[in-house]
């Protein structure tokens, strides 16, 4: 059985990147370990520590803006992860199963909608919302969540299409061809075979959605309407006055939430038994 080598046996190519790694995930998470410890301050500004308490944490629960802002963020996360899934799985489903001349077009659609800038998709979307909702007289598009779903979703959508797309086309569909061979209709072979088939990938799809949602901060300051604003806009907001140990607090919370999604993302393609870089590769759309 071949085991690691020890750390001062390794080449030294392999000690540089060792501890380039180790310097890089140090500088991506050295700050997040500071708010989560300032999230205990008990002083009124996050920069000043002056001891410890639980105070931001209360304070968190009790103050109606920042539950207002919280609850808007989740809502709208949920809803636009249920319909970014439902959308996405679909249109995944259809590029691995039924590809065609429509399907190298619509790809490259869904890969300008992930690549392009979310400011771009902001000022595009700000004004046909206004349009839609002021000139043609269709109230539902002045809703604050309404909008905040449909710009979070526009994004989430592409997501799923490729992870569902990226799960099936690395499956066979001789379970889906024998199935049709037995007589059953389209509709019970999509139910009892393809849906079962590309179900971690939906699950995926779907949980990475909602955390996607959770960090949107452009497009929601862009589109949010009065009383509809998400935690990251509240948190930008916040910055004019100086930020609080409770805007700490919270970001732990949702930092805490993300990372249980993440988790649960693993464990879902885990039971399927996908591998650990099957796992990658379906967290990357590849």
């Amino acid at each position: 059985m071949n085991r690691r080598a020890p750390l001062l046996t390794r080449s030294p190519v392999d000690l540089v990147l060792t501890i380039i790694a180790i310097v890089v995930v140090a500088f991506l998470f050295v700050p997040i370990v500071v708010i989560v410890i300032h999230s205990f301050n008990a002083g009124r500004l996050l920069i000043a520590w002056q001891g410890f308490s639980f105070d931001p944490y209360v304070v968190m629960l009790q103050k109606p803006a920042i539950r207002s802002a919280v609850g808007v963020s989740l809502l709208t996360g949920v809803i636009a992860a249920v319909l970014a899934t439902l959308a996405g799985t679909l249109a995944g489903i259809a590029l691995a199963r039924r590809p065609g001349r429509w399907a190298a077009w619509f790809l490259i659609t869904l890969l300008l909608v992930s690549v392009t800038p979310e400011i771009v998709d902001a000022i595009a979307l700000l004004p046909w919302l206004v349009t839609l909702g002021i000139d043609w007289q269709m109230p539902v598009f002045n809703n604050g969540i309404v909008r905040l779903v449909i710009g979070h979703s526009l994004f989430s959508i592409a997501i799923v299409s490729f992870i569902v797309r990226s799960r099936l086309v690395g499956i066979e569909s001789q379970l889906e061809e024998a199935s049709a061979d037995l007589y059953a209709t389209p509709a019970r072979t999509f139910r009892r075979i393809t849906l079962p088939l590309a179900m971690p990938a939906v699950l995926t799809g779907g949980l990475l959605s909602f955390t996607l949602s959770l960090d949107n901060t452009i497009v929601s300051s862009f589109v949010a309407v009065s009383g509809s604003t998400t935690w990251p806009v509240y948190i930008w907001g916040a910055l004019r006055g100086g930020l609080k140990p409770e805007v700490a607090a919270v970001s732990t919370v949702m930092f805490v939430l993300t990372l249980l999604v993440l988790a649960l993302v693993a464990l879902v393609l885990r039971r399927s038994g996908d591998s650990a870089a099957s796992i990658a590769r379906t967290l990357a759309a590849g």
